[in-house]
């Protein structure tokens, strides 16, 4: 079976089992990466950061303004491309074995966005409580719970971080305001419908080795248990 094939398979498999369990809260996780992402942009290039809004639906807006006009391009790239890198990068310390690091740097980035950027109230409210749960899941969770949670989240970050742009795709041909993809296009004067299927691509791309480094551990661990029962039984 093809690379692309498993990685088609595990969204789909991903988007079944994660809407069985209550994971709507979580599901925010991607976009506050998003969002972290427009900002850190922003301010590479000088610009500034006024706030970031989370909201219910998870949906979020960052205001900012800039002096370059040109720079509103790759702040606008540097969303959907931050949640995508930021899916296969929790699939790469899984494989690593590095839950705990994995853990430790969405609690960072959802620290520093409750400090530096985010100030409506349900944003607050849900990295206040992200935090508190992960914080907790880190200090007194037993190694299968947090091992759980973290693939929960892991899950839910790779599945919105493909189909947050694939929706996308279908706005742009409902002419119907795409996000990103039509900042992109008023800016550059290229169709919303291709930024559109470029995000999903890259996001695609991204996810396949997400799963490969997710398919790797797991192949690993059962050549571990291989040699250990044969070394037992010579």
């Amino acid at each position: 079976m093809s690379n692309w094939v498993k990685t088609i398979l595990f969204l789909i498999g991903s988007a079944v089992l994660t809407h069985w369990i209550p994971s709507s809260f979580f599901r925010n996780l991607d976009t506050m990466v998003h969002e972290f992402g427009h900002a850190v942009a922003t301010l590479a290039l000088s610009g500034k950061v006024m706030y970031i809004e989370l909201y219910r639906d998870h949906s979020g807006v960052t205001y900012s303004s800039m002096t370059k006009s040109w720079a509103v391009i790759p702040v606008s790239l540097a969303g959907y491309m931050t949640a995508s890198l930021f899916a296969w990068f929790l699939f790469s310390a899984y494989a690593r074995g590095k839950q705990k690091l994995g853990l430790q740097v969405m609690t960072a980035l959802s620290a520093l966005s409750l400090v530096l950027f985010v100030r409506n109230s349900f944003g607050v409210s849900f990295l206040l409580g992200f935090i508190l749960m992960t914080v907790l899941a880190l200090a007194l969770a037993p190694r299968w719970l947090r091992d759980f949670y973290y693939l929960l989240l892991a899950f839910l970050c790779l599945e919105e971080s493909v189909f947050g742009p694939g929706s996308l795709i279908v706005y742009a041909f409902q002419n119907q305001s795409a996000g990103d993809a039509s900042n992109l296009a008023n800016h550059t004067g290229i169709p919303a419908i291709v930024w559109a299927i470029g995000f999903t691509l890259f996001a695609l791309w991204c996810a396949k080795q997400a799963v490969q480094a997710f398919l790797g551990r797991k192949k690993a661990a059962q050549r571990s248990t291989r040699s250990t029962a044969m070394s037992y039984r010579d």
